[in-house]
């Protein structure tokens, strides 16, 4: 008991000093643990690849003949006869083409392709048009340019907002397809709302363009939409009801020719024996079936006379 008093006597002496020469004030806190600040995550940002240099006659050498450029076919088949069905559709019904190139999403265009002047050599005659690179996975990477003959009437503004909003609607889809007919589909919208401002009544420009848009154009779009996507669905259907009706005219012609060439063979009837003899001399046996629908061949029996007369 006496050493463990001295060891704590100890002890407290040597503490108390350590404590006098760094006395904490009264009510006062300890000082926060601070971690060292963690550095930021890295982000890998994947480079792009320009257009493989044999796609570049296609993009940019001469004036699109169709309004769907897709050389490096990125589309399905099916999505590509959906889209361009629509964009026909959109050029029929509109003043303003809209021509669209799909390039990839780990794509840009080459640096020595300069896009004014590709717009300006192709696209200064005939109708006014619009332009969109559109890039699949990657809709907000789309870009909008105008032909020569709009590109000073539509403020950049207004071009601006009319991309973001094709873009919003698209991300609002995560299927590649539908986000590429949404983008389309808010884009022909759009487009009239760049024909209000070409006319000679423009409407407000401090207004929201989807408020003042035509209802009949709205519902056009989506008809066309709706259309594009029945053609899709006979598309995919042609082979299959094909094949169906091939197999059944194929078995019907089959049953048909054989019995055409159908062949029955009457069996051999054996007459009985008159007066000890098998036949006589003019003298004939009359052989009768009791059906004619059924082949002889299965009517071998023979059948006595008062038997089918009851």
């Amino acid at each position: 008991m006496k050493f463990f008093t001295q060891l704590v006597a100890t002890m407290a002496a040597i503490v108390l000093p350590i404590s006098a020469a760094n006395p904490a004030p009264a009510g006062a806190n300890p000082p926060p643990v601070e971690l060292p600040p963690t550095p930021p995550p890295t982000e890998t940002v994947r480079p792009f690849t320009p257009i493989p240099e044999k796609f570049i006659p296609s993009y940019f050498g001469k004036r699109p003949d169709s309004y769907l450029i897709d050389p490096q076919k990125l589309l399905s088949p099916s999505d590509f006869r959906s889209r361009l069905a629509f964009l026909n559709y959109h050029a029929s019904d509109s003043a303003i083409d809209l021509f669209v190139f799909v390039i990839g999403a780990d794509q840009e265009i080459p640096a020595g392709v300069r896009l004014d002047e590709t717009i300006r050599r192709f696209f200064s005659n005939g109708r006014p048009a619009v332009i969109v690179f559109y890039y699949p996975n990657s809709v907000q990477r789309s870009t909008l340019l105008l032909s020569p003959s709009i590109a000073n009437t539509i403020p950049q503004a207004e071009q601006h907002r009319i991309l973001e909003s094709a873009v919003m609607q698209a991300n609002r889809k995560t299927n590649v397809s539908e986000q590429t007919e949404q983008f389309l589909v808010q884009l022909s919208i759009r487009i009239y709302w760049m024909e209000q401002l070409i006319s000679d009544k423009p409407a407000k420009s401090n207004e929201a363009p989807q408020a003042d848009l035509n209802p009949s154009r709205i519902k056009a779009a989506a008809k066309a939409a709706q259309l594009a996507k029945l053609q899709e669905i006979a598309m995919r259907l042609v082979i299959p009801t094909a094949v169906v009706f091939g197999t059944l005219a194929f078995i019907a012609l089959l049953v048909t020719w054989r019995r055409l060439t159908a062949r029955h063979f009457f069996p051999v009837h054996q007459v009985e024996s008159r007066l000890g003899g098998d036949h006589a001399a003019g003298v004939g046996a009359v052989i009768t079936f009791a059906s004619a629908k059924v082949p002889p061949a299965s009517q071998r029996e023979q059948v006595a006379d008062f038997s089918r007369r009851f």
